[in-house]
């Protein structure tokens, strides 16, 4: 079962790294609504890799790991002519990603 969860896990960071290169992004319609979109996304997936590992030390590893994707992308959106470099979509992954590991430690205790 863990490998399971740990497969979607993966799967979904691949779906963050598509949808942050393809060239027609989903719209969700209002402003401001893609950066709710990199709250929530980054939120839900450091949240999920919390769930599946225990040691404060894995999760830092993680934690980093998913904001240095944010930046990254970021910078791979820039460099492809059809998206754009935003600063504040790299700080709400980065806000996503404390606020995932923050809930969690919240519902461990």
């Amino acid at each position: 079962m863990r490998a399971a969860l740990l497969a979607a896990g993966w799967l979904y960071a691949a779906a963050i790294v598509f949808l942050s290169l393809t060239p027609k992004p989903p719209d969700p319609g209002f402003a401001y609504g893609d950066k709710l979109g990199h709250l929530l996304g980054y939120g839900l997936l450091m949240f999920w890799f919390c769930l599946l590992y225990r040691y404060r030390y894995t999760r830092l590893a993680y934690a980093i790991g998913w904001i240095a994707l944010g930046v990254a992308l970021e910078f791979a959106q820039a460099a492809t002519g059809y998206r754009s470099y935003e600063a504040a979509d790299m700080a709400a992954n980065s806000l996503g990603v404390l606020l995932g590991w923050g809930i969690s430690a919240t519902l461990r205790k």
